[in-house]
């Protein structure tokens, strides 16, 4: 019989991807007032998928990370992906969104992002929300899956999330010393 566990805290990350740069910094005071505080922000990537959100968001579309200071239960996905989907319901301009919005986390083993659309390695965590198994960690690096998105697979996304992950590492030992666990 194996030994239920607690799972371990996680990182909050939202990605958002927009056409129109110059509303970036509103969105981002927009997920500060819903997550807390932002820990750390990317540089702009560029957006390589598909023409599929360019006839509703325009192009060229770029993208940005957001980290927040604040671990997560895993378990709180789904309502922060109601959240987010709340919020680009609410910058829509003439029933066209103007920025979409990717809320997922990091593990030590893994990143997930979290989505509304089913598909056969998506996992249901509920509330209509499924969870995206995006990349894991193994061998000191990241390893792609054969659905991780284009823009997840670039090098310099790669290398924003190892920083993220070191980060993670770092606030999850302070994170278990504060409630009396100790990490080895």
């Amino acid at each position: 019989m194996s030994i239920l566990k607690t799972p371990a805290s996680a990182k909050l990350i939202i990605g958002f991807f927009l056409n129109d740069k110059s509303i970036a910094e509103h969105i981002i005071n927009r997920l500060q007032n819903l997550f807390g505080d932002i820990d750390i922000i990317s540089s702009w990537f560029n957006f390589d998928r598909t023409n599929y959100y360019e006839t509703e968001m325009g192009s060229p579309l770029f993208r940005r990370i957001a980290v927040f200071k604040k671990l997560i239960k895993q378990t709180d996905l789904a309502d922060i992906k109601l959240a987010t989907n709340n919020l680009e319901k609410e910058e829509t301009d003439s029933d066209k969104r103007r920025v979409n919005i990717d809320p997922g986390y990091m593990l030590a083993e893994r990143f997930v992002l979290a989505t509304g659309k089913n598909f056969s390695h998506r996992i249901y965590i509920g509330k209509k929300v499924y969870a995206d198994l995006t990349l894991i960690y193994k061998k000191n690096n990241f390893s792609f899956l054969p659905w991780t998105y284009p823009d997840y697979k670039s090098r310099q996304l790669v290398d924003f999330l190892s920083i993220v992950r070191k980060k993670y590492m770092l606030d999850l030992k302070k994170h278990n010393e504060k409630a009396g666990y100790f990490i080895s």
